[in-house]
């Protein structure tokens, strides 16, 4: 779960940017102006993360950037990871209790043997 966490952290902000820009919009920014803004930010966090092996900054050039701040006080809750990843919680868990759990209990007397192992290299 952690490492599914900190690459969907990763992509987050990039991923969030139609939905920050649309909440823009919606409350009378200009969709050009806003576009060209997160376009420019977002190359620049990319630059970051491939050139100089940063940390993504989107959000925060986004936070800092008063072209957004119609979106500011609530950019936390238009991030929210559980808005991005669509059914994929219960399709895994039912992935795992149809696919892996039949698997797992017909093996379960293999699975609970204690055998000394060898491992040649």
């Amino acid at each position: 779960p952690h490492v599914i966490r900190k690459r969907v952290m990763e992509a987050l902000p990039f991923m969030a940017t139609e939905n920050i820009l649309m909440a823009c919009v919606k409350q009378g920014g200009n969709r050009q102006d806003l576009h060209e803004a997160i376009r420019e930010h977002s190359m620049e966090a990319a630059r970051v993360i491939k050139e100089k092996g940063g940390e993504c900054d989107l959000l925060e050039r986004i936070a800092d950037d008063d072209k957004f701040k119609a979106v500011h006080s609530s950019l936390k809750d238009i991030v929210n990871p559980k808005l991005y990843v669509g059914r994929s919680p219960e399709q895994a868990e039912e992935f795992i209790k149809v696919e892996v759990e039949p698997v797992l209990k017909k093996y379960a007397s293999y699975l609970s043997e204690k055998k000394a192992v060898e491992l040649k290299v």
